[in-house]
């Protein structure tokens, strides 16, 4: 009797299995080195079902040397090419033809491999594959309520995060490091639990890194070269909420049960992202809407009225088209990190698709901003106009993102109107950030100034101005703005002919493509006036103050000074101090209206007090 065992059947044990109980006494047992090959392969990986095999190879081995059975390697070694193509059944194929040439019974735990063998008329034996029933893993001995993720590490002692969310502290769970043997233990039994059971798949399975899910924990080990030692990671989530428990939850729901919504979900890692995605999906769910999710690996946990998809083919663009004919009414995208996870992700919301998207971000405004350059600017309130900020497992900030044509905060002159992202913050209403093109680029400008320094606009329009200046002058250029529409750029002495370009023509350019009156100096200028600042400081305060009258116009107020084009000078009602400005070359100073300075220099006029000028 010979008998040519397939790699399932040597995987499990059956052969060995069945010369013990005397089914096979004196039996031929014929390996192919097709099966040889693919274990060995297997093995290679660090794959735990390769080393299984093996070991059954060598229990023949010691049942041939007790005379229980004869074992017989025959046929060739599969190609490259055969083990690439092992899940379009080339190795079986390989192993079929060492049957079919020995006229052996074929034994198989492969269902597949017993059916296609049938069909051709050989002689099969099947045994069903053993189905151990394993509800627990060895591994769960380290986990307590509080504890999120597990980490083994060969030569290290065990390791978890443990704690509340926002409060996690990575500590020593065990006493003794641990050994390669030990790891290779609870990796079997981690293989062999998802195997065997419904509650369990694979996510990857790549040499040096098998992703696999098994009830609610998400575990990956990682075996050399891919990573310098064996190391098994558990992750299982430790809280499930509901939309309730969350601030802001009645505006929440009223706003996804509107009309179909763009929303990103951000937070540092561990803040309560996902916790928060669930809870949102089941409330949903529960609001009579259809929701898939895309996720990879898989580990939200979700009820089962939400269907959880992972990369079709290994690409989440084909989950999307696949997802775009099912029609769902909100997709969870959860962890949407690079180019092509935004991109699907814009797609889908485009479509009409309700996103809830994922994202690891450290301040609200930064989810955003990972919009910026992979989705055209004008489409992102389109693409998303919720975001959700977690802190700690409580939502810490919502902002509301819509898109207005106006002139930006902090700019006055109406030609510089133009579509302008505006992010609210969702409570109170109010403008927090703006985004939109100034001089070519993109900037997200905050719009609380920062206490005692230069306010967002300010400071990109300092640095617009330094990068058109610096394109022309060879030297050093330095910005002051003076106001909001006025700046000073010093340069070097060499460099003040070209930047202002004849007639004014070339500063002239720049100021018109800039909506800014820019002074241009010379830097050996700006320290000399740094050095006598304190003799100009003490001449003013004997009295050297000129009183002015101040034309108020529709868009400035004007403070004409012909005599001192160039200077800089102290701007004074009834002598109290109200701001410094530099004179423009056509002799005068002009403060926009609706700037606060503005409105304090109106208030003033209208009060009959006197306006003096002072040269500081």
């Amino acid at each position: 009797m010979e008998i040519v065992p397939d790699t399932s059947a040597i995987i499990d044990g059956r052969v060995s299995e069945r010369v013990e109980s005397g089914e096979f006494a004196g039996a031929t047992v014929v390996v192919p080195e097709a099966v040889v090959g693919e274990l060995e392969s297997q093995a290679n990986q660090g794959r735990e079902t390769g080393w299984e095999g093996l070991a059954e190879l060598q229990e023949l081995v010691e049942l041939e040397s007790r005379g229980r059975v004869e074992v017989e390697y025959v046929g060739r070694r599969p190609g490259d090419a055969e083990k690439r193509g092992a899940d379009e059944g080339k190795i079986d194929a390989l192993i079929r033809e060492v049957a079919a040439d020995r006229g052996a019974t074929l034994l198989t735990s492969d269902d597949v491999q017993a059916e296609v063998a049938r069909a051709k008329g050989f002689e099969v034996e099947y045994v069903e594959p053993e189905t151990p029933d394993i509800e627990t893993l060895a591994i769960e001995e380290y986990f307590d309520e509080q504890t999120m993720s597990l980490h083994l590490r060969v030569g290290v002692a065990p390791m978890a995060k443990r704690g509340a969310i926002g409060e996690m502290q990575y500590q020593t769970v065990g006493e003794e490091p641990l050994t390669e043997p030990d790891l290779r233990e609870y990796a079997v039994d981690i293989e062999e639990a998802v195997r065997h059971s419904s509650e369990g798949f694979a996510e990857l399975d790549e040499p040096g890194m098998t992703i696999v899910q098994f009830q609610e924990f998400r575990i990956a080990i990682a075996r050399p070269p891919f990573s310098d030692a064996l190391e098994i990671t558990a992750v299982r989530p430790i809280v499930k909420t509901s939309l309730d428990e969350y601030d802001y939850a009645d505006e929440l729901r009223d706003r996804l049960r509107e009309r179909d919504r763009g929303v990103l979900i951000s937070g540092s890692p561990g803040a309560g992202k996902s916790t928060l995605a669930q809870a949102v999906g089941e409330f949903l769910v529960d609001a009579d809407k259809a929701v898939k999710t895309m996720e990879k690996p898989r580990d939200l946990q979700v009820g089962p009225e939400i269907t959880q998809y992972t990369a079709l083919d290994g690409q989440m663009s084909k989950t999307a088209d696949s997802l775009l004919m099912v029609r769902p009414d909100y997709t969870i995208y959860d962890e949407v990190r690079k180019t092509d996870d935004f991109e699907v992700f814009a797609d889908m919301r485009l479509a009409g698709v309700g996103m809830i998207g994922v994202v690891h971000a450290t301040r609200a405004i930064d989810a955003l901003q990972r919009l910026i350059g992979r989705v055209e600017l004008g489409l992102i309130p389109q693409v998303v106009d919720t975001v959700v900020y977690v802190e700690a497992g409580e939502i810490a900030t919502v902002y509301d993102v819509t898109t207005e044509v106006k002139v930006p905060e902090g700019l006055m002159e109406e030609d510089l109107a133009r579509p302008v992202i505006v992010i609210r913050d969702f409570e109170t209403g109010r403008p927090e950030y703006e985004i939109y093109t100034f001089n070519r680029q993109v900037v997200t400008v905050p719009l609380e100034d920062n206490p005692g320094g230069e306010s967002g606009v300010d400071r990109i329009a300092r640095e617009e101005i330094e990068r058109e200046i610096r394109s022309i002058a060879r030297g050093g250029v330095e910005v002051e703005l003076r106001g909001q529409n006025a700046a000073v750029v010093w340069v070097g002495e060499n460099d003040i002919s070209t930047v202002i370009g004849k007639g004014g023509s070339r500063i002239s350019e720049v100021e018109d493509q800039l909506g800014i009156d820019i002074d241009v100096r010379t830097l050996a200028e700006r320290d000399s006036q740094d050095q006598d600042a304190g003799s100009q400081r003490h001449e003013s305060s004997k009295g050297d103050n000129i009183a002015v009258t101040p034309d108020v116009t529709d868009r400035h107020v004007v403070i004409p000074l012909t005599e001192h084009a160039g200077e800089t000078v102290e701007v004074r009602a009834d002598g109290e101090y109200l701001f410094t400005a530099t004179v423009s070359r056509g002799g005068e100073i002009q403060v926009s209206r609706g700037s606060a300075i503005a409105e304090e220099l109106e208030r003033a006029i209208d009060r009959g007090r006197t306006v003096t000028v002072t040269p500081s």
